[in-house]
């Protein structure tokens, strides 16, 4: 048997002629010179000066249209991401106007005023509100934050052990982690007489 039937010793040679990289696609540099000087003993034909200037051109256009499409990309992102602030910060302003109202059915329904027709406007006021985002915040004994509190009045008591809220005079409201209003309270910190014991 020869080694045609039985196989060959070695792997077989795989030579990639191919003008332009299938990776990459710029033209292989190998190509651009024997284009330009010619292979040793040839000249270098029309032909092939054409072929390589055609490939160049593609791995241009190529280049150019994926630069492009990722710049549309990051438009498009863009613009969506435009978008949504545009709505949050519309919907914010809306419902700052909205403040002194959801105040008065507050009081209202602190004095029992709250009754009848009246009431079931009020709750559905909350309701939309509530859909858009809108949460109050602020309750009488947490600790006081002067991030998203308003101290209006100051004490100091022996029933405090860091500065609290004792009574909040004024709802805060937020919308997500964005703060509309901080909430107006007043604040305890606790005697001096205490802290400098410790």
């Amino acid at each position: 048997m020869n080694t045609r039937e039985n196989g060959s010793a070695e792997e077989p040679v795989i030579r990639d002629n191919r003008k332009i990289d299938p990776e990459t696609g710029q033209v292989r540099e190998a190509v651009k010179e024997q284009a330009v000087k010619g292979q040793p003993g040839q000249a270098a034909t029309a032909s092939d000066l054409a072929s390589v200037e055609l490939a160049t051109q593609l791995a241009e256009r190529t280049a150019d249209l994926q630069r492009l499409q990722a710049e549309y990309s990051n438009y498009r992102k863009r613009v969506e991401r435009d978008r949504a602030a545009v709505k949050e910060q519309a919907v914010a302003s809306v419902l700052a106007e909205l403040l002194p109202v959801l105040d008065d059915i507050g009081r209202a329904r602190d004095h029992g005023e709250l009754t009848g027709g009246f009431a079931k406007v009020s709750e559905s006021l909350e309701a939309a509100t509530g859909k858009l985002g809108l949460s109050s915040f602020g309750t009488k004994g947490e600790p006081f934050d002067p991030t998203v509190h308003e101290a209006l009045l100051h004490s100091y008591s022996a029933d405090v052990t860091e500065p609290t809220c004792v009574e909040i005079l004024q709802s805060g409201y937020r919308i997500g982690e964005r703060v509309l209003r901080p909430a107006r309270v007043s604040v305890a910190e606790p005697e001096e007489s205490a802290s400098n014991d410790n």
